[in-house]
């Protein structure tokens, strides 16, 4: 039996501002064991804030500081590393990243799901910094995600077009990154093989899991496709969110 649970949020808490069946329970079910928790995120449309906002009027019971985002680790590795970043963000973003936006000659381009700035301007800005040698970090690499009955786009097809037009390699600071993962488990002072992850992205959520370490459980939900947990062996498989604690917790 795992010692914490990490879960992915969108696509297995919720789905276009409403939670799955038996989430919020399950959660609570999760809190009533003494599990310690993390939500891990690549959301990057969101400020944590708003996320905390969004789950508690949802009825999940949870505090802000149980919430791991990617925009959090990539504003840390910011200021570790002295770098004025050119921000190709989602205006949703700003607020959070207020002190960062405009800075005279950038020497970084940060990359997150910045939907219709995802324009020729901003990408041909973006572009002439990395051929400079600027570095590329983005704040996950994902393909896509589902919202509204459909899946969309997500900041990764992106960040493969800037590293192919440039010639170099993205630092991902999110999910899959196992720096990721041992980040949110470093705040909960548990080692990765007592770590259940929870997700419903095959391999941003349950290989990047598997391969920094942590045991994980791939739910029938949000973004999974038929036939993904063929790409995961070893990997647990649920229904959903409920179903895993009743499996897996």
């Amino acid at each position: 039996m795992p010692k914490a649970i990490l879960l992915d949020i969108s696509g297995v808490l919720y789905e276009d501002a409403r939670p799955l069946p038996g989430a919020v329970e399950a959660v609570r079910q999760l809190r009533d064991k003494g599990y310690p928790l993390r939500l891990v995120t690549n959301t990057s449309r969101l400020t944590a804030a708003e996320i905390h906002r969004q789950l508690s009027g949802m009825g999940f019971g949870l505090s802000p500081g149980q919430i791991f985002s990617a925009p959090q680790a990539a504003r840390r590795y910011l200021a570790a590393h002295g770098l004025r970043p050119y921000c190709l963000i989602h205006p949703n973003l700003e607020e959070e990243f207020a002190d960062l936006l405009d800075l005279p000659q950038p020497n970084a381009v940060l990359v997150g799901d910045a939907e219709s700035r995802f324009d020729y301007a901003h990408l041909e800005r973006a572009f002439h910094l990395l051929i400079e040698g600027a570095p590329l970090i983005a704040m996950g690499d994902n393909r896509y995600f589902h919202s509204r009955g459909a899946l969309r786009l997500d900041a990764g097809p992106f960040v493969r077009a800037l590293e192919y037009a440039a010639d170099t390699q993205a630092l991902v600071l999110g999910k899959p990154s196992a720096d990721f993962f041992n980040g949110a488990l470093h705040t909960l002072g548990v080692a990765p093989q007592d770590a259940l992850m929870i997700g419903d992205d095959v391999e941003g959520d349950v290989l990047g899991a598997q391969k920094a370490g942590l045991q994980a459980c791939l739910v029938r939900t949000g973004k999974y496709r038929e036939g993904d947990e063929a790409r995961a062996p070893g990997a647990g498989l649920a229904a959903d969110l409920a179903d895993a604690v009743r499996r897996y917790c």
